[in-house]
């Protein structure tokens, strides 16, 4: 098996994540360091380690949805002291990892688990699988600006991909919309809502696909259902 495929497998990163672990020389196959992705390994055979800890393979996943509050951030840990995602899950689950991201001052809807597989399906682009947001932004919003956006906008020299956005309330200083995209760029649509001269003041993720936040509570969190599970394996 691939050595990048064996980690993903035992929860340790996503296939990309592990990759990047290899490459940086985390990583080690019978007490040496590898830094090729695509080596081979038998995994009967062969101890692998990330950062001096063995790994293997994962015998039950686990899959959590968490409503991530303003005001903490989507990382392990952080080295300016600030909340993680992780003070708010009492669960005691090696490699449980975030399915994307959500910057410092967006809340909602956050996917984590250790089943690196389908991080990889959920994060990577070709996957396009839709998430949605709601906006709420300060200004007006004409037609023209909502099909600006819903084309495409122009971000770091790239336009992104078509979205769909629906107007729900226009007042006099702003509006409140949702906005779904089937990207994943940094920060993606707060920068949408720049490049047409409109600042966010609040944003949170309500779904991924048709699996919503519904009811929950900020900073609470609950393990999905198998119906949910077997929903996004087939996202």
């Amino acid at each position: 098996m691939r050595l990048n495929k064996y980690l993903a497998s035992c929860g340790a990163a996503s296939r990309r994540g592990a990759d990047e672990l290899i490459l940086s020389g985390r990583v080690k196959v019978n007490s040496a360091v590898v830094t090729q992705p695509g080596t081979k390994i038998e995994t009967d055979n062969d101890t692998v380690m990330v950062d001096g800890k063995k790994v293997v393979p994962v015998s039950k996943f686990t899959y959590i949805m968490l409503y991530k509050p303003k005001g903490c951030i989507t990382s392990v840990r952080d080295d300016k002291g600030r909340k993680t995602v992780y003070d708010y899950i009492d669960v005691n689950v090696p490699h449980l990892v975030p399915v994307g991201r959500l910057d410092y001052d967006t809340e909602g809807l956050l996917l984590l688990t250790n089943d690196g597989d389908l991080v990889n399906r959920l994060a990577h682009p070709s996957g396009e699988v839709p998430k949605t947001y709601l906006v709420r932004a300060e200004g007006q919003f004409p037609e023209h600006i909502l099909a600006k956006l819903r084309k495409g906008v122009e971000i770091d020299g790239v336009m992104t991909k078509r979205s769909k956005v629906k107007l729900l309330e226009q007042g006099e200083d702003g509006a409140k919309l949702t906005v779904t995209i089937t990207e994943g760029r940094n920060r993606q649509v707060r920068r949408m809502f720049e490049a047409v001269e409109r600042r966010v003041v609040f944003l949170k993720r309500i779904a991924i696909g048709d699996l919503r936040l519904g009811g929950l509570a900020r900073g609470a969190w609950r393990y999905l259902h198998e119906d949910e599970v077997a929903y996004l394996k087939n996202l």
